[in-house]
């Protein structure tokens, strides 16, 4: 491998442990660099705490972490600084970048599982210090344009133990509602002075009461809340084991008012704003509320943790390995991951580093070995970075619910702003019997979910639908017109099943397409434009026939079309 420094020297075997946040990253990269470079490197989730405990003790020759010494320490005592208790010296860098997920599992009141929950940020928060303790929060609501969701208690899936993955997130939430979050941790017993705790382990039942589950990994948490089982819970993890496990990932709004998943365009985005101190462990608060559109605000950084030679500007470090086998190997691995580990990142949840950390990672490689830096550049490291772009799999799906204007917000939980009786055909149908405002009655008008009614009667016929997001009633739609009554227009029914309110995924898919909103009002039933011709068009009528004239009646049919406004 071109630049790397002690190339020809033996390779021992290294282990490392820690971060489960990273663990997938490094999944991939021991995997390739025993097969691209012979390099044999072991690596334990055991969560960002225990293997800075496990560095400390010098039973992991390196650890992963999303948690510096400083905050660690501070929270199993104050007092002793991290260079007094780790004697063999240390030094982070970043490896790569991730983001926090909300994963979820909900379903809508038809028993359909919704896949395009919008949370804001307080909510969020709100819900995770238990403040939120039901699914028909009206918040909830809000954030998902009226949508209502069954009335079922909100389960908590926390990570048990100390945690980098809990330590990135709440302190996210402490940011984001900085008074709610104080007392909640005062009320709770958590030290608000550093990150790193057990949330799991208040003195008070964990959110005023709210329920939770306890649970061990970053796995467990994903697979906990996919299951059967999971329904009606929400936890945060590491995005990438929503591809591991085929959980929902909430969309969550950002400073700019977008609202953005955690791909690896929204990730980069974010840590646009995050500031690294000389020892390169980071500062995130510039990442929460940072007002770039794509981003996405729960995002962070991951940090490798080595050992390294004395020099003037890492004054944590104070040697290299003892075996020159585990400098060699730790080199290699850490150029691997630099640059060719940096290629799938964002494939697999994660987001490439920056071309400036690469080189930061290459400038730790000199560091631990107390020789010159390798400088990189796009003729000799792979990371897509290097090119200006972030490799496959970084672009994330578009909102699914752009142009959606409402999604039923009261008991009939359907519902856009046009009457179920609504014509389809070009023709007015008359004006429905329910569902005039989103979600105001039973029958609802339309909304997202596919369960319509009867056509309305009016006029002239047509191929007017029932209202589509109905509510708890059945769908029928029925209208009545003006005195002149022509055949009915027949809509849309959902099999015969009465339509059940809530909003429905049934629509959308992996990468969904736009939806363009319920028709409007204006295009359902243009009255005055009707009467006004009719006013028009009856003395004229009377002049050509005369006063005595014999008249009859005859029926004409009209042809029949679809509308705007409609999903085909």
């Amino acid at each position: 491998m071109s630049g790397v420094v002690g190339a020809s020297t033996s390779l021992a075997t290294v282990t490392g442990q820690g971060s489960t946040y990273a663990s997938l990253a490094f999944t991939t990269w021991t995997k390739s660099a025993q097969v691209e470079d012979g390099l044999n490197v072991n690596y334990t989730p055991t969560g960002s705490p225990a293997g800075l405990s496990a560095y400390q003790q010098t039973t992991a020759d390196f650890a992963g972490t999303e948690a510096e010494y400083s905050e660690y320490y501070a929270s199993v005592g104050p007092g002793i600084t991290p260079n007094a208790r780790v004697p063999r010296g240390f030094a982070y860098t970043p490896d790569v970048a991730g983001a926090i997920a909300i994963m979820y599992h909900v379903q809508d009141r038809a028993g359909r599982t919704v896949n395009y929950l919008h949370l804001s940020p307080t909510t969020i928060a709100k819900i995770f210090m238990g403040a939120i303790r039901t699914w028909t929060n009206p918040t909830i609501s809000k954030d998902n344009k009226g949508l209502v969701l069954p009335h079922e208690p909100i389960t908590l899936d926390l990570r048990s133990g100390q945690s980098g993955t809990t330590a990135l997130f709440y302190d996210w939430v402490k940011h984001t509602d900085p008074s709610d979050f104080a007392n909640w941790a005062a009320l709770n017993c958590f030290p608000q002075a550093a990150r790193v705790w057990d949330v799991t382990d208040g003195c008070k039942s964990f959110g005023n009461g709210a329920g939770y589950n306890s649970l061990g990994s970053s796995d467990l948490q994903a697979q906990a809340i996919a299951s059967t089982s999971g329904l009606w819970s929400i936890g945060y993890d590491e995005f990438g084991y929503a591809y591991v496990y085929h959980d929902n990932v909430a969309w969550v709004e950002n400073a700019s008012g977008n609202w953005t998943q955690p791909y690896a365009k929204n990730i980069a985005a974010a840590l646009t704003a995050a500031v690294l101190s000389p020892d390169t462990s980071q500062t995130l608060v510039g990442v929460y509320s940072n007002p770039t559109p794509a981003a996405y605000p729960m995002s962070a950084y991951s940090y490798l943790l080595y050992q390294c030679a004395p020099t003037p500007t890492r004054p944590t470090c104070k040697g290299s390995y003892a075996n020159p086998g585990i400098t060699n190997t730790m080199a290699r691995f850490m150029r691997f991951v630099a640059c060719t580990g940096q290629v799938k990142m964002a494939q697999i949840g994660y987001s490439p580093l920056p071309k400036q950390l690469s080189q930061f990672l290459a400038n730790a490689v000199g560091y631990m070995t107390g020789q010159p830096a390798e400088t990189l550049t796009a003729a000799n490291c792979a990371n897509p970075q290097m090119n200006g772009n972030l490799g496959v799999g970084a672009t994330p799906p578009p909102d699914p619910t752009l142009g959606v204007t409402s999604e039923g917000g009261g008991p009939g939980g359907g519902g856009g702003t046009s009457g179920s009786g609504s014509s389809t055909g070009g023709s007015s149908a008359g004006t429905g019997t329910s569902g005039s405002q989103p979600g105001q009655s039973a029958a609802g008008g339309n909304g997202r979910s596919g369960s319509g009614g009867t056509g309305g009667t009016g006029t002239t016929a047509g191929t007017g639908q029932g209202g589509d997001g109905a509510g708890t009633g059945p769908g029928d739609g029925t209208a009545t017109g003006p005195t002149t009554i022509g055949p009915a227009a027949v809509g849309t029914k959902s099999a015969g099943v009465q339509a059940v309110g809530g909003g429905s995924s049934s629509w959308l898919t992996t990468h969904p397409v736009d939806y363009p909103g319920p028709a409007s009002d204006a295009a359902a039933a243009p009255w005055p434009l009707l009467l006004l011709v009719l006013v028009l068009l009856v003395p004229v009528a009377w002049l050509v026939a005369g006063p005595g004239a014999t008249r009859r009646r005859k029926r004409r049919p009209e042809p029949t079309g679809n509308g705007p406004g409609r999903m085909p």
